[in-house]
């Protein structure tokens, strides 16, 4: 997708994801978090801390096949930035209104950014629309520097998308939606997720919220990856998913799921049953191909 877009564009440079399945290793997940993290330090010691106006992450991989970092990372992350004046951009698109249990991916991961960019959570995306929340820090730099806070886009404050996105968030509010995630469906969820992870075709089986990833792998106790092409058997699963009906999006070999805010604990029970039926089905193209 990078290359299609052009990307990467000039004076952007990243570090390593909190990847701890794919990329641990031995290490501790908290260990291993808090690694990943100075990394940025490291990176911003390299770069000199004048030319880092900012760092920018989602709270949770998602579409980069669901990476929730150990819990060190982000107040790691956020203690680097504070320390060195730099802005801290929370990308909310996916994590943001319920997803994972709070209102913000970022109050779930215990920190506090600058700047944070939100999207089609505002309106269930019934209406596109698209935000960015700034922090009074951030409000504050542009009023001394020119009298008042500038800003906005071409296309803002749509009165139709803006009345979709109000209507839509009073419901989330008026129904709890991210409590219910939090105390119940979500909850529920996790402990059908997690007897996924005893498949044999299933090295780890991670969630958060309502959003979560399966990691397919031949030798389960050794996270170890497929010697088939990357995404050959992730593909294979999909396929078997969308054929039972249950949307699951395949990563490379990791199998993700990102439900609606408002499932029933019998429609976690039908998407657990059909994951499972997949997964079995997988299981029996991998040994039938001679996959490894």
């Amino acid at each position: 997708m990078h290359a299609q877009g052009g990307l990467p564009i000039p004076d952007i440079t990243h570090i390593n994801q909190p990847y701890w399945y794919g990329e641990g290793g031995d290490m501790d997940p908290a260990e291993f978090g808090l690694m990943r993290a100075r990394e940025l330090e490291a990176e911003i010691d390299r770069l000199g801390e004048d030319n880092v106006a900012a760092f920018i992450g989602e709270p949770i991989q998602g579409a980069g096949g669901v990476v929730i970092p150990p819990k060190t990372y982000w107040p790691e992350i956020q203690r680097i930035c504070r320390e060195r004046n730099i802005l801290l951009i929370a990308d909310e698109v996916i994590c943001g209104f319920g997803r994972t249990g709070n209102w913000f991916g970022s109050q779930t991961f215990n920190f506090k950014p600058d700047l944070m960019p939100i999207a089609k959570g505002l309106s269930s995306g019934y209406l596109p629309i698209g935000a960015v929340v700034v922090s009074e820090k951030v409000a504050k730099g542009f009023i001394e520097h020119g009298g008042e806070f500038y800003h906005g886009f071409t296309y803002s404050a749509h009165p139709a998308a803006c009345a979709a996105a109000l209507a839509n968030l009073e419901i989330i509010e008026n129904e709890r939606l991210p409590e219910r995630v939090a105390n119940d469906t979500g909850l529920y969820l996790a402990e059908k997720w997690k007897m996924l992870g005893e498949h044999p075709l299933v090295g780890e089986a991670r969630i958060c919220g309502l959003v979560g990833a399966l990691e397919l792998s031949p030798d389960k106790a050794h996270r170890a990856s497929f010697e088939a092409e990357r995404g050959t058997v992730g593909t294979i699963c999909r396929d078997h998913c969308f054929e039972s009906g249950l949307v699951m999006r395949h990563v490379g070999d990791s199998m993700i799921i990102s439900p609606p805010l408002v499932i029933t604990r019998s429609e976690v029970d039908e998407l657990i049953e059909k994951a499972h039926r997949a997964l079995d089905m997988t299981a029996a193209d991998v040994t039938a191909q001679g996959i490894k």
